[in-house]
């Protein structure tokens, strides 16, 4: 079992990639932490784990609170005696348009989602790591602002995502001696609630990929849950893309 006894944080784990990865975690021996908003589905979640005698924890809140990323590795130490890893897969895309249309607002609030959270939680659980002599954290970015295939329209999603994997460098480059391993996953189209429900929309996003379909939210779990285990122990600070082929045709 890929992730026997570790005990992993998995944030936007309400629905999509997140919820994929806690139940593919959690079934590869893991001890799994959610966390989302929508306190109703990670209990649906958590219980669904734990009718399949696994263990599950969660807690509803805000990933850009700097409190509540605390209080899901304190969660973490207090009901399973440590943290091993994270996947902080939490995030959001925003409006859509050109940004001499945007509104301030939504701006600030997809870099706050997307890339201010992924600090104050790897603030918050890189101690955790420490205390247990070390561990694995994995961001979820995107293809979208880090190839060389610019989509129009998604400007604050794109500098967030790319902001992401500065900061996956350096938190890489200061905690590596002390065996905490950090990457980010760069996922393609996925079907979850952020490609809607559009098949016009699906088929063309589809379209974009060389293997021409989408991702199914597990296999992009899969990747993040290659490099939180003991396998890609020889991996950090990387860029790893999981999308199909997209990026092979844009760079």
């Amino acid at each position: 079992m890929e992730l026997k006894d570790k005990t992993i944080i998995i944030t936007g784990a309400s629905s999509g990639i997140g919820a994929a990865a806690a139940l593919l975690f959690s079934a590869e021996g893991a001890n799994v932490v959610l966390g989302a908003r929508r306190e109703a589905r990670l209990e649906a979640i958590a219980g669904q784990i734990e009718q399949s005698n696994g263990r599950a924890a969660f807690l509803a809140g805000d990933v850009c609170d700097g409190a509540y990323a605390k209080a899901l590795a304190d969660l973490a130490e207090e009901r399973f005696s440590g943290l091993d890893g994270a996947f902080n897969n939490a995030g959001m895309m925003g409006d859509a348009g050109p940004v001499t249309e945007m509104e301030p607002g939504n701006w600030q609030t997809v870099l706050e989602t997307n890339l201010t959270s992924a600090f104050l939680s790897a603030r918050a659980q890189i101690p955790a790591l420490q205390r247990r002599g070390g561990g694995a954290i994995v961001f979820t970015g995107t293809f979208v602002g880090v190839s060389n295939g610019g989509m129009p329209g998604m400007a604050a999603y794109a500098a967030s995502k790319a902001g992401l994997l500065g900061l996956t460098r350096s938190l890489a480059s200061e905690h590596a001696a002390e065996g905490i391993r950090v990457n980010t996953i760069l996922p393609g189209g996925t079907k979850t609630d952020m490609a809607g429900d559009d098949p016009a929309v699906h088929e063309f996003i589809a379209g974009l990929h060389p293997l021409k379909r989408m991702a199914e939210p597990r296999e992009i779990a899969q990747s993040a849950m290659f490099l939180l285990s003991d396998r890609a122990s020889f991996m950090t600070g990387a860029p790893v893309s999981v999308d199909g082929g997209i990026s092979a045709r844009l760079i």
